[in-house]
């Protein structure tokens, strides 16, 4: 997997048709895993010239069915408004649950409602905290002949894989918080545990 090429370009109706979306596929990736970059050109009339990105990690429960126990889908949502308003990319990355998996995902669910948070789920069930890998990320952006992102995240690590594998990282644009009755406890574990920098009110 030492380098990605495009390998097919899809224009996709979004949003019931109001977002043109190009979905692209890629040749050279080994993992099987089918990672997507989706592009937006941008409707705002002085785009920047350094795309904005956001890696999303695929959240089956979020992303399709709306659960309130993460804030993937609002997550998701936010990202398709922002980059079809300024222009850029989201890479869709196929790394259910932090990268252990859908089946695992639930069984860590589980646990948090036995008090466990996200992270000491995944321990307990001896898999790691945090199992994504985002240098597929740089490779895919590579791909597209991106090398500087403004990235839209508020986790620290995806800025330090990308910029550990050659994808400078020119700012950090934090997304919304999107808290509930569900989440709380989840968000301020990513807060504690991994610095995501979310302002939570008490």
């Amino acid at each position: 997997m030492d380098q990605l090429t495009v390998k097919r370009r899809v224009v996709i109706p979004v949003r019931a048709g109001d977002v043109m979306a190009e979905f692209i596929s890629f040749n050279g990736d080994e993992s099987g895993k089918e990672h997507i970059a989706i592009s937006f050109d941008g409707v705002t009339e002085a785009k920047n010239q350094v795309p904005l990105v956001r890696l999303h990690s695929e959240c089956l429960t979020g992303d399709v069915f709306g659960s309130g126990r993460c804030d993937c889908g609002e997550q998701l949502d936010e990202a398709i408004d922002r980059i079809n308003e300024e222009g850029g990319y989201i890479l869709y990355l196929r790394q259910e649950g932090r990268g252990i998996g859908l089946y695992a995902k639930l069984d860590a669910y589980a646990l948090q409602d036995q008090g466990y948070d996200t992270y000491e789920a995944n321990e307990m069930l001896h898999l790691p905290e945090d199992g994504r890998d985002f240098a597929i990320a740089a490779k895919m952006l590579k791909a597209l002949g991106v090398s500087k992102v403004r990235l839209l995240t508020n986790n620290p690590d995806k800025a330090a894989q990308l910029v550990e594998n050659d994808v400078e990282v020119t700012e950090l644009v934090p997304t919304a918080v999107h808290v509930n009755q569900h989440n709380r406890q989840y968000l301020e574990a990513k807060v504690r545990r991994k610095q995501h920098t979310l302002k939570l009110d008490d």
